[in-house]
């Protein structure tokens, strides 16, 4: 039986995986079923030169994926309803998209995972790829997007 800390463990390199599949679902386009076979195959808990992924909740890392590529329209929206005037989801930095994409689904669709860890999982995946104020800035948006959904 794996403990509380690995199930967080791997629920945070699942969100991880996920941004990054989502990453390359929005540059690519290929075809999902065949993006979560190579990610389950070569990516999550495996080796890539020389360093060890945290083996991943591939069942969590599905969902995630699987929710944001069917309900994009629906999240796009509800994040450009909560972004500053001026502002749109086309402007936004394409990795910084897919983290608030991945969080906002997560928000509306997973009610078994707190705000709380929603958000600061996501501002962790942040901080893996920008400085702190595009971090602050993803709390911002997915701070707002809690309060409209939950």
């Amino acid at each position: 039986m794996s403990s509380g800390k690995d199930q967080t463990r791997a629920r945070s390199a699942a969100r991880l995986a996920a941004v990054q599949a989502l990453y390359q679902l929005e540059m690519e386009s290929p075809e999902l079923h065949l993006l979560l076979d190579e990610f389950h195959m070569h990516r999550l808990g495996a080796e890539i030169e020389d360093v060890e992924y945290a083996a991943a909740d591939v069942a969590f890392f599905d969902d995630v994926v699987k929710g944001v590529a069917a309900r994009r329209d629906e999240i796009d929206a509800l994040l450009g309803a909560k972004l500053a005037s001026g502002w749109s989801v086309a402007r936004l930095d394409r990795t910084m998209l897919q983290i608030l994409r991945a969080g906002a689904w997560e928000l509306m669709a997973r009610k078994d995972v707190t705000v709380g860890t929603v958000i600061n999982e996501y501002l962790d995946v942040a901080h893996a790829f920008f400085d702190a104020r595009e971090a602050k800035f993803a709390n911002g948006v997915l701070d707002a997007v809690a309060k409209s959904v939950r």
